[in-house]
């Protein structure tokens, strides 16, 4: 009994010092407890109340009546198209949820995989009416790259790509810095240039399996298309990896400890998350805000890559998002190196 009265001490002064080392970290203390506050705060105000948001539904051709009587339902937002090769396009990428083809029998085609097909379902079997719903042929959609799975693939690979190089990159320099291994290289000859750029470099050594385990059993477990060629979706890849390196590289410039690099790890990830179109369309936020969410360099991926693997485009066809990344990588780095710290 003796003997565990010194132990418990010696755990309490311990608990009671590693606390107060905590605390005594503002950056680490704001982005444990008042950043989740302050997000839930965000979201809860953006998405409290109001009405369901209507479900945007396509129509290919004169559906005569059918047209005024999707038109009156207010919790459908019609969206008409003059090709049939575009208004599958937008199927696919999720920026619609449903699309009516006026033929004899009109059909309705949706991916049953997506809630939201479902509830556009259902609307717009209301909309028309008990005596046209026998008329109506539900087509579901199966083909490769009509599917739900094919528009989420690409906005998972981007985020797995842009998880890796921030959190690998930006907690490797941290770690250092906290540690005092970044201190010793200060005497040294060895430039900043070198040092952070070892890191872009280090980082390209295993982007090829992880690759080619993600892509593998995306296009021959799941079916997800790859309709461009290895060559070009290798390069946007290979683009998007550096950007989020650079980022990484840019928010782990002045971080001092792994509790600081954290939260602002946070910072940059969570807004890419939620308005990039990794799970769903960014069209889906108000428009007034789309240029600022094309400027995120996860849209920026997300876009070339789905553009490449589900409509095959080109790099050519791509230059605004590639330049897009480009500017993402030669700015976070330019500025990281002029930042950067040592100590």
């Amino acid at each position: 009994m003796d003997n565990l009265l010194p132990r418990w001490s010696e755990l309490l002064e311990l608990t009671r010092h590693r606390t107060l080392a905590f605390l005594r970290q503002p950056e680490g203390v704001f982005w444990v407890f008042a950043f989740p506050i302050v997000l839930a705060a965000v979201l809860g105000f953006a998405f409290q109340g109001g009405e369901p948001a209507p479900s945007r539904v396509g129509i290919l051709g004169d559906a005569g009546g059918w047209i005024a009587r999707l038109e009156a339902d207010p919790r459908i937002e019609l969206v008409r198209f003059s090709t049939r090769e575009d208004a599958d396009r937008r199927l696919a990428g999720g920026h619609i949820d449903a699309l009516v083809l006026a033929a004899d029998p009109p059909e309705l085609r949706l991916d049953p995989a997506r809630a939201e097909a479902e509830v556009a379902r259902l609307r717009v079997l209301v909309a028309v009416g008990e005596i046209d719903q026998d008329r109506l042929a539900i087509e579901p959609v199966t083909e490769r790259g009509a599917r739900y799975v094919d528009f989420l693939f690409p906005g998972l690979l981007g985020m797995s790509l842009m998880g890796t190089g921030l959190w690998s990159i930006g907690f490797s320099v941290a770690d250092m810095r906290q540690r005092k291994v970044l201190k010793r290289f200060l005497v040294t000859p060895m430039r900043r240039s070198s040092f952070l750029a070892s890191f872009l470099s280090a980082r390209m050594v295993y982007l090829a399996a992880e690759l080619f385990l993600i892509t593998g059993f995306g296009v021959w477990v799941l079916g997800v298309p790859l309709r461009s060629s290895l060559l070009e979706f290798t390069a946007i890849c290979v683009l998007g990896a550096v950007a989020f390196s650079a980022i990484g590289l840019l928010v782990a410039s002045r971080a001092k400890t792994i509790e600081g690099i954290s939260g602002l790890m946070n910072l940059v990830i969570v807004p890419m998350w939620l308005g990039s179109g990794v799970f769903f369309s960014y069209e889906r936020f108000p428009e007034a805000i789309h240029p600022l969410l094309r400027l995120l360099p996860l849209t920026a991926f997300n876009d070339a890559l789905r553009a490449a693997m589900i409509d095959g485009a080109g790099l050519a066809q791509l230059l605004p998002e590639l330049g897009m990344l480009i500017a993402w990588t030669v700015v976070p780095f330019v500025v990281g190196l002029k930042i950067f710290r040592w100590v």
